[in-house]
């Protein structure tokens, strides 16, 4: 199982190359296994990035932006919802992993299972 990051390594945007490095560097950070593929420097990967990410994802004009996020073949979600989840320690059900032991995300779920 793999998680892979669709990136923009040529992006002129400072927003879009910040939101790339926070989703990298937290994976890094909670050994959660990668894979970069960039859209700038492969037309393979941004064909497959836009034609798989789903149709009520997309914005309302052009096409989606990068970060995406996508688990295998499974898409996850854009920077917004992974944002979204690493603020509700969620971030292993976002990317369809297990939480591991010990982490905040396992303890919030114990909890949760007890009420």
């Amino acid at each position: 199982m793999v998680i892979r990051v669709y990136i923009a390594s040529s992006s002129g945007s400072t927003a879009i190359k910040k939101q790339q490095q926070d989703v990298m560097g937290f994976l890094a950070a909670n050994k959660i296994e990668f894979e970069e593929c960039d859209i700038a420097n492969n037309e393979d990967n941004r064909k497959w990035m836009r034609a798989n990410v789903p149709e009520d994802c997309r914005p309302t004009t052009g096409n989606p932006l990068p970060p995406q996020i996508f688990n295998e073949e499974q898409y996850c979600g854009n920077y917004e919802a992974f944002f979204d989840a690493r603020e509700d320690n969620a971030v292993y059900a976002f990317l369809g992993l297990t939480a591991p032991p010990g982490s905040k995300e396992a303890e919030a779920l114990a909890r949760r299972e007890q009420q």
